[in-house]
């Protein structure tokens, strides 16, 4: 699982999720994408759940990029413990995603063969997405 290293506060706040992405919107190493249609959290589970589809389908050919990060600690209290008494422990990871960030991105394989590895690896993610190439980005 995609996990930090380190971090400079384990218990962060909730935060929003408003608006558009303005980072990590453009194709920058592969050719094709996949973009997020639907602001959401994205667990590393997940994160990894859909990077394993991918890389079954196109079985070893071409390369595959994630651009998204999990660094934001989820905290949950542990189960029939009474309210108060502080907030819970770090227990899982997750990448804030916004609409129109790149997901994934994918080279060196043909474009029906990119198309179904990315559709696979939608099923995996909780947000709907969608499949770009880099000739319609630029356009």
């Amino acid at each position: 699982m995609l996990m930090p290293k380190r971090v400079k506060y384990r218990r962060v706040q909730r935060g929003r999720m408003k608006g558009i992405a303005t980072r990590g919107n453009t194709l920058s190493n592969g050719n094709y994408g996949l973009v997020a249609i639907e602001p959401a959290w994205i667990t590393s589970n997940q994160i990894e759940a859909a990077r394993i589809a991918m890389t079954r389908y196109i079985r070893r050919g071409g390369q595959v990029w994630i651009k998204i990060f999990p660094d934001k600690p989820v905290t949950e209290k542990p189960a029939e413990t009474r309210m108060g008494s502080g907030k819970g422990s770090p227990e899982y990871w997750v990448a804030v995603v916004k609409p129109g960030r790149i997901l994934f991105e994918m080279d060196g394989v043909p474009e029906d063969q990119a198309r179904e590895a990315m559709r696979l690896a939608s099923h995996k993610l909780p947000i709907k997405c969608k499949f770009v190439k880099k000739e319609e980005m630029e356009a």
